[in-house]
């Protein structure tokens, strides 16, 4: 049986945040913060010339800036997520509806999830149904 194969590249950024949940009822419906660790991975059949698939200072560039604008923030403050909740789950939405926005159309394509950790041992992740969930290895959270 003959399986595609596929290069995947993968970058992390970080930033610190305060949020609560409007429908929700239980301590995460108070104020209250994380720091956030936002994970993305691409995926393609191909490498450069310069036999990379993505460059990863592009990738990381593209994602920090987009970390730092919920850097340091109430997310519910934010356009962003004024009609949404502020959960991981929308925060992973959020990354990889925007980060799809400013990608290249070729690096864009490739993109497989944008994943948000809250803590070291529970994440969200938005994308294509057939991306895949890689075990577990806690992000760096620093």
């Amino acid at each position: 049986m003959d399986q595609k194969m596929m290069y995947t590249v993968s970058v992390q950024a970080h930033y610190d945040s305060a949020h609560f949940l409007r429908n929700y009822k239980g301590k995460c419906e108070r104020l209250h913060g994380h720091r956030y660790v936002v994970e993305v991975a691409l995926q393609t059949d191909r490498l450069n010339e310069a036999g990379i698939a993505f460059d990863f200072v592009d990738l990381k560039r593209h994602l920090r800036e987009l970390a730092d604008g919920l850097d340091h923030q109430n997310l519910n403050d934010l356009p962003a997520f004024e009609d949404v909740e502020t959960s991981a789950e929308n925060q992973a939405r959020y990354f990889f509806n925007e980060l799809s926005g400013r990608l290249p159309e070729e690096l864009s394509a490739g993109l497989l999830y944008a994943r948000v950790w809250e803590t070291p041992t529970q994440w969200a992740q938005y994308g294509p149904a057939s991306a895949p969930t890689p075990a577990f290895r806690a992000p760096q959270m620093g």
